[in-house]
């Protein structure tokens, strides 16, 4: 039983858009130096906050239902 390359990535695309609909954003920190003089070093933990836009899951969601649907269509034919 082979899996048809349309059924495999509208399975992605299902997974991610589900993802991008239950975690809406994630943040994640960079440390950065903001002096070095010698010995003596000063380091700042900076935050970067990547948002998903739910219009974008939904989308996802939805496309990967159609391809899905598409791939099992023809299959089966």
């Amino acid at each position: 039983m082979k899996m048809q390359p349309l059924v495999i990535v509208g399975v992605l695309l299902l997974v991610l858009g589900v993802v991008a609909l239950a975690v809406p954003s994630f943040t994640f920190f960079t440390k950065e130096r903001v002096a070095d003089a010698g010995f003596f070093t000063i380091d700042v933990s900076r935050p970067h906050t990547i948002v998903f836009n739910p219009i974008v899951g939904t989308f996802a969601l939805a496309a990967g239902i159609v391809l899905i649907a598409v791939g099992l269509r023809a299959r089966s034919a």
